[in-house]
């Protein structure tokens, strides 16, 4: 069997209508994760139907209703390959959803392709997107500067294009030197997979060659052990078994383990993963383990276990970055929203408003400001509303990381930098 090739999320980011999806789109299809025949039929029904403008998008969108209808192409969960890696694209077609997805952690990206159509150059959208993909602890940026076809594939417009993003990237703490520019155009196809005579000026990458040109991330395996509880159960003849996915360290058979906020120790007697025992698991696992000393009672969805010796951190009171992504009035101290940490969901207070940040920079726009509204970023203090498990972003980012909800909405998304821990044993 070959072996199954290394694994990158991959966030495409930038401003709407410079190309986001036609790209997904062409990658896919340069790739062959869409088959050839399957774009033919697209390219004579979008004839017929006079889209002489035969757009990959325009694929995307029609895949995703075949997928609605029940036919088997299956490109919801959007994977291609390179020949180094297999990726998944984490899609931002809404720039909130983007957000939401990103902090939660359930598609924490390793990379993003920033998408800039070159007749535009930097917008407001392509600003805040840079700012948050570094918030959200996104290290790895390729920038493929889009639409150069609009654009008479002029080194002028690129090299302008190019000077504006570098003083964006440098502004947050990229480095442009580190940073791919790609001049690309998703539609027609040029510098995706291979060099095009379009750009003879052009001595870089390609899009694929650049995506393979990414450093494999690191998994945490010398951060302290944590491990979220995404379900308990009691299984007859066995006893308590927690569920859950491995964030950081190394479970091993044998460990002496807490829980928190339940305040609960037991021993690890087994580890399963795919039905299968083994004597220990890494970051990304996830497992059932068997657990003596814990009732099913005593623990539950939301709670972290991790080693008895450094326990998961229980927040009296804790300090946070967020951005405020939509709200319909204004966010003051007092309000009592839902923060959605890990695996666990608990009204959060916020009791202080300490500065407001230029969303674009992250610099200090206004100390101590009466309220916040959608678009602004600030740093504030959060009070839950019971114990709660949160760890600090620098420590141990994985568990760092959260969304507000409320009103069926994601209000705001942020990190924990600061924690006035509750004394628990």
């Amino acid at each position: 069997m070959a072996t199954e090739k290394p694994h990158l999320n991959l966030a495409v980011i930038g401003h709407i209508d410079h190309g986001k999806s036609t790209t997904v789109g062409r990658l896919m299809f340069e790739t062959g994760a869409v088959p050839p025949h399957i774009i033919e039929n697209y390219r004579k029904e979008a004839e017929s139907k006079g889209k002489g403008s035969f757009e990959f998008a325009w694929v995307m969108d029609s895949l995703k209703e075949e997928r609605e209808r029940g036919i088997t192409i299956d490109i919801a969960h959007k994977r291609f390959d390179t020949a180094k890696y297999y990726f998944t694209v984490v899609d931002c077609p809404g720039h909130r959803d983007f957000v939401k997805n990103m902090i939660t952690g359930a598609s924490q990206a390793d990379a993003a392709l920033l998408i800039v159509a070159a007749p535009d150059g930097v917008m407001e959208q392509t600003k805040e997107h840079v700012f948050l993909s570094r918030t959200l602890g996104i290290t790895q940026l390729i920038v493929g500067i889009n639409k150069m076809d609009a654009a008479d594939y002029s080194e002028k417009r690129y090299n302008e294009v190019k000077e504006q993003l570098s003083q964006l990237l440098k502004m947050v703490g990229f480095k442009p030197s580190e940073v791919p520019f790609i001049p690309m155009s998703s539609f027609a196809g040029v510098n995706i997979s291979k060099k095009s005579p379009e750009t003879p000026w052009y001595t870089g990458p390609t899009v694929l060659e650049a995506l393979d040109l990414l450093k494999e991330p690191e998994k945490p395996t010398t951060l302290p052990f944590r491990l979220p509880i995404q379900d308990v159960y009691s299984i007859s003849g066995v006893g308590t078994v927690p569920v859950g996915r491995i964030e950081t360290g190394v479970m091993k058979k044998g460990m002496k383990v807490a829980f928190m906020p339940a305040n609960v120790n037991g021993e690890v007697k087994s580890i399963e993963m795919h039905h299968e025992e083994v004597p220990e698991a890494l970051p990304g696992d996830n497992v059932g383990f068997n657990v003596r000393g814990v009732g099913k009672n005593d623990i539950r969805r939301g709670d972290v276990c991790g080693p008895v010796e450094l326990p998961p951190t229980v927040a009296e009171e804790f300090t946070a970055q967020i951005v405020v992504l939509h709200h319909p009035s204004a966010i003051t101290v007092g309000y009592t929203p839902v923060f959605h940490c890990h695996t666990s969901q608990i009204a959060c207070t916020f009791t202080e408003l300490v500065k407001k940040l230029d969303p674009r920079t992250g610099q200090v726009k206004e100390e101590n400001p009466t309220f916040l509204k959608t678009g602004d970023a600030a740093i504030v203090k959060i009070r839950p509303t019971r114990p709660m498990v949160i760890e600090k972003i620098k420590e141990i980012p994985q568990l760092g990381r959260f969304a507000i909800r409320d009103m069926g909405a994601t209000i705001a998304a942020g990190m924990c930098i600061d924690i006035q821990a509750k004394q628990m044993r």
